[in-house]
């Protein structure tokens, strides 16, 4: 046995002993090694999205079905916990346990959660190892009756989950034309160095779980395009140009921190190679996490901190999309091959997709403010949840301060242009503010 299935193996075992049942009230319900299995749910499938190159926006959808399955099944260990779902477009009414029935909300929460991971990923081989070693476990230790018949509520509720995926406009999608940007000047076209189609062209018709939040925010136009030396667009570029030849370490570093670009190619002559990383969305999931354990939420909490944070990532893309692809704006990199120096490159690699507004400032502002909300202001925390994947770490004192270096650290990378994380930021404020005030309104 591997030390990583030596390791599942003992969790599984502690996780038995101390289970939390629907009906007996002799039982802990809420303690630690329940926690600890949501935990070890939510890294698996970040390391499936980074191992299948999963997009940022389709990550930040598999990251939010996922977390509503295993909220709506572990909500039922504290009856007045409200569904999330029952407030969100799109979604039917979710099973219920059925009264007097014993259930193991645990399991229940981690099939519903795994079942539908495997609807929306591509290794499901992968999950079925995992699922499996835990399934066996419990099936020793568990009456049978209690067992089926917690395995059949997480299928369930998975069935509803994947009912409202069918219809997110996500499928109608995936044969939409192909966007190779426009030669028009000031307008997105491939960049350096492989030239590659843009991502997820069709993301701003996605259904999102705020109700008509592409329609309710005002965002600025983005800046008019002109290289006269007296108009603020052109002054935009010379402060990334110039930024970008002066870079501090410190500065360095904060890019290569949050840059959670999730394929990144390396080129050395003829060859070419690509390294996988976290995905924007994934490094929240992974602070949400860190916050959760830090703040030592019960099992209820925790799975509603970590369905709201996804949330307000599917929507934080569906809102930057359908404006990155209305207003198309060039990348720096374009305009200061063509206007000002063929050599220079940006620190960062330019991800391929229009540059107005930041996705990066839009989506940790939106999750940032969820856990503000959530776990409260100047919540110090320390972030290494890509530790593993680029060997960096790093401390800070709120989220707000978090997502506002996620912010500038585009800057400093390159590949944006400071209006872009200025109104990504205030855009995602917006929609975390607007997301939990529909969560927590009166049904």
């Amino acid at each position: 046995m591997n030390t990583n299935k030596l390791l599942l193996y003992s969790v599984c075992l502690v996780l038995i002993a101390t289970w939390a049942g629907c009906s007996d009230n002799k039982r802990k319900a809420g303690s630690l090694p329940g926690v600890e299995l949501l935990h070890a749910n939510q890294k698996k499938l970040t390391d499936l999205i980074i191992y299948d190159v999963f997009s940022p926006p389709v990550a930040a959808r598999i990251y939010s079905y996922t977390s509503l399955a295993s909220y709506e099944a572990i909500r039922h260990l504290q009856p007045d916990q409200p569904s999330l779902t029952a407030k969100l477009p799109g979604f039917k009414a979710m099973p219920e346990p059925e009264k007097g029935k014993e259930y193991n909300l645990l399991l229940a929460a981690t099939r519903a959660f795994l079942k539908v991971a495997g609807s929306l990923t591509f290794s499901v081989d992968t999950l079925l190892e995992y699922e499996n070693g835990l399934l066996a476990t419990y099936k020793a230790e568990l009456d049978p009756a209690v067992y089926d018949r917690s395995i059949a509520f997480g299928e369930a509720i998975a069935k509803k989950i994947m009912e409202r995926a069918a219809i997110d406009n996500y499928p109608q999608t995936r044969g939409k034309p192909r966007y190779i940007g426009s030669r028009l000047p000031g307008k997105w076209k491939p960049t350096a160095p492989d030239y590659s189609d843009a991502v997820e062209p069709c993301w701003g018709d996605m259904l999102p779980f705020y109700k008509d939040s592409v329609a309710a925010y005002p965002l600025p136009p983005a800046p008019a395009y002109s290289m006269n030396q007296s108009e603020p667009f052109y002054q935009q570029v010379m402060e990334v140009y110039n930024i970008g030849k002066n870079l501090t370490e410190e500065q360095k570093l904060i890019a290569t921190y949050w840059d959670d670009n999730p394929f990144v190619t390396e080129h050395e002559g003829h060859l070419m190679f690509a390294n996988k990383k976290i995905t924007p969305g994934g490094h929240w999931m992974g602070i949400a996490s860190i916050a959760c354990k830090k703040a030592a939420t019960d099992p209820v909490k925790t799975a509603r901190i970590l369905a709201l944070t996804a949330m307000s990532l599917m929507d934080g893309f569906i809102l930057c999309w359908d404006a990155k692809y209305k207003y198309e704006l060039v990348r720096p990199i374009t305009v200061i091959n063509e206007q000002l120096d063929k050599n220079w490159l940006p620190y960062l690699q330019t991800p391929p997709f229009p540059e107005y507004p930041s996705g990066h400032s839009v989506i940790t502002a939106a999750a940032a403010t969820i856990l503000t909300i959530e776990l409260g202001e100047n919540f110090a925390f320390h972030d290494d949840s890509d530790k593993e994947y680029i060997g960096l770490e790093r401390d800070f004192n709120s989220f707000q301060e978090a997502a506002a270096e996620a912010s500038i650290s585009r800057v400093y990378g390159g590949i944006h242009f400071r209006p872009a994380v200025e109104e990504g930021t205030r855009l995602g404020s917006w929609l975390g503010a607007e997301l939990m005030k529909t969560i927590n309104s009166p049904q």
